[in-house]
């Protein structure tokens, strides 16, 4: 068994996409013509975007991400060579700082 894909569940899900193409660089892969699901290209493991309407259609309940709200129980991580540029470009791009990046070297 392997990982196949992450799945966030979004208010707009092309929004999204373009925020992560503008912030991280990266490329989108897939998005369905109801612009309710995408996908990233990430490699071997996707990274998805559901629309809460979609997420909702499923029959259970989830906590929706807000800035208000706690922190949902994961991390994703994404992997740069360059901390402080890809925080800045972030940020630029319209993310919300919670904390300044703090660089951990990688054995």
């Amino acid at each position: 068994m392997r990982l196949g894909y992450t799945l966030l569940y979004v208010p707009n899900v092309v929004a999204t996409v373009e925020f992560y193409e503008k912030a991280f660089g990266m490329k989108r892969h897939f998005i369905h013509e109801s612009n309710g699901y995408a996908e990233m290209d990430t490699g071997a493991t996707k990274l998805g975007f559901v629309s809460l309407d979609i997420a909702g259609s499923h029959g259970f309940q989830f906590q929706t991400i807000t800035c208000q709200a706690l922190p949902s129980g994961f991390e994703l991580g994404l992997v740069t060579a360059d901390v402080q540029v890809a925080y800045d470009l972030a940020v630029k791009a319209g993310a919300q700082s919670v904390s300044e990046p703090i660089v951990c070297k990688v054995r």
